[in-house]
């Protein structure tokens, strides 16, 4: 019985006016739709059919868009998604007839979405964009054959977007491990001799030399050259033992945390006569690399190599030979070369790193055999010797900077924006066009098509039950169940104010 009602009240209707059936007075337990004041409604009155209004233009406007008969609602409305068009006006409410009292929670949820509404700019900011919202629709692609030129490029586009991104990850792993090049360093050794000097000259007294070695890399192409020093972890002169002593005959040169580099380093001693040296240098190489035992070395191919290219060529070797237990894979059962290089039948991997720091020395250095001449005719002589050396590969620099990169990416948002909006403006465009050319082809169906689908907007926005041609007749309030709702509604609000009083005054009311 209790499915619908309202007050009893003056006749007229939306149709008609006088009525406000949008807000009639429901018994508890109803579903009771509560307006609001500027609830979106505009009342309309007999003077004139409802598409002879006075502001046509306010129902019609091109930026808000409009529906097509049978639609729904308007198309390009700003604010939250709605269930019906946005109407413009107030609802027109009885001076007798107070407004019902709305739930808090309800009231701060519409507060929000007049703030949003009153926002569009910033809520447009702050969607999320998707790659459908790029698309034509395919009745604006029929319409416009033209149009299928930018479908291809928006296909183009998501390959290369994918291709990008996959390059993109190629590259990030890349760069965790080192990138380098091997490039040729070039060893100039050279000295001067200075002849001792008469008693009484202002010069030296005892002859000597000056020992120099330089360097410095072949066809470098970086900006900033790297000082010689850089390139070693420590540099040993070795002098003969017979002229300078057990003591005094080496000459180091070794890389503290504190070390400034140098483009060269220079030994003078004393002496007259020709001094042979042995130079023992050091690479620096990073990540450091090791020489491995040399039964190992035969076994796996590999001499000197980082740890973890020395790993991997024992895991390939493992795996080739089958000698990972096929039960217990933790396992690695050793055969005969593994026996005499590890000293063991059966090993775990966790165990193999322990055991290889054992087989792992440091790499050989270096060596130059050198003769300090102290004969005039050979000063100007300079020995020059070429090794191979390990710097980073200029292309690293190049992948870091791509990655760290936005400033292609800001503009290629900017650009996304941008074709958004423009698909936004050409289906709102489509849409009035629609809208234009039905009311152009059949004004008559289309507004009564256009009337009877904003009814159906109007009454899913309202949460409105029942027809609303009957309700909008004096007769349907004089029901017989009509007293029974207003009783029931008059008590759900009576104890509606009684919990919020007893809320506020921490109290019982009995």
């Amino acid at each position: 019985m209790a499915s619908r009602g309202g007050f009893p009240g003056g006749s007229g209707s939306p149709m008609n006016p006088g009525v406000n059936p949008v807000n009639p007075g429901h018994a508890g337990g109803m579903r009771m739709p509560v307006m609001q004041p500027n609830s979106g409604y505009r009342g309309m009155t007999n003077s004139a059919p409802p598409y002879h209004q006075s502001s046509p233009q306010r129902h019609m406007t091109p930026n808000r868009g409009v529906p097509m008969p049978g639609m729904g609602g308007m198309g390009g409305m700003a604010g939250p998604p709605m269930p019906g068009p946005s109407y413009g006006g107030g609802m027109a409410m009885r001076s007798a007839m107070g407004q019902s009292p709305m739930d808090p929670t309800r009231k701060r949820l519409l507060q929000q979405q007049q703030q949003q509404a009153g926002m569009p700019g910033q809520r447009r900011g702050g969607k999320r964009r998707k790659m459908a919202d790029k698309v034509l629709p395919q009745r604006i692609r029929d319409l416009v054959p033209e149009s299928q030129a930018y479908m291809d490029l928006l296909a183009f586009e998501r390959k290369l977007d994918q291709t990008i991104a996959r390059k993109r990850m190629e590259i990030q792993e890349a760069i965790k491990k080192p990138i380098t090049q091997k490039r040729k360093l070039r060893i100039y050794i050279s000295n001067t001799y200075t002849p001792a000097k008469p008693e009484g000259e202002e010069a030296e007294k005892v002859a000597s030399w000056e020992l120099r070695v330089e360097g410095k890399l072949l066809e470098d192409p970086g900006k900033q050259k790297r000082k010689f020093s850089s390139f070693f972890k420590s540099l040993v002169i070795e002098l003969d033992k017979e002229l300078y002593g057990p003591d005094n005959h080496l000459v180091e040169w070794h890389r503290l945390p504190t070390t400034q580099e140098t483009d060269g380093f220079q030994v003078k001693r004393p002496g007259d006569v020709n001094v042979k040296c042995t130079l023992l240098l050091m690479l620096d190489h990073q990540p450091p690399q090791y020489k491995l035992d040399p039964r190992l070395a035969r076994l796996l191919g590999v001499h000197t190599q980082t740890r973890a290219s020395i790993m991997q060529a024992l895991w390939l070797y493992i795996k080739n030979n089958k000698l990972q237990d096929s039960h217990e894979k933790e396992y690695i059962n050793c055969n005969r070369y593994f026996r005499q290089i590890f000293a063991c039948t059966r090993m775990k991997f966790s165990e193999i790193p322990l055991k290889l720091a054992g087989l792992l020395q440091h790499p050989d250095p270096i060596v130059i055999n050198h003769i300090i001449s102290v004969d005039p005719n050979d000063q100007k002589r300079t020995a020059c010797f070429d090794i191979d050396v390990e710097v980073d590969d200029p292309l690293k620099a190049q992948m870091t900077g791509f990655l760290s990169s936005t400033t292609n990416q800001q503009e290629i948002a900017a650009l996304e924006i941008k074709i958004h909006e423009t698909i936004e403006s050409i289906n709102q465009l489509k849409t009035q066009r629609d809208f234009m050319l039905s009311f152009s082809n059949n004004p008559q169906d289309f507004i009564q098509d256009w009337l009877k689908s904003q009814s159906r907007d109007l009454k899913m926005m309202t949460d409105v039950a029942g027809n609303p041609e009957e309700e909008r007749r004096a007769d349907f309030y004089q029901s017989p169940w009509v007293p029974e709702a207003v009783g029931r509604y008059v008590y759900s609000k009576v104890q509606q104010r009684r919990q919020e009083l007893e809320q506020v005054l921490g109290i019982r009311l009995t």
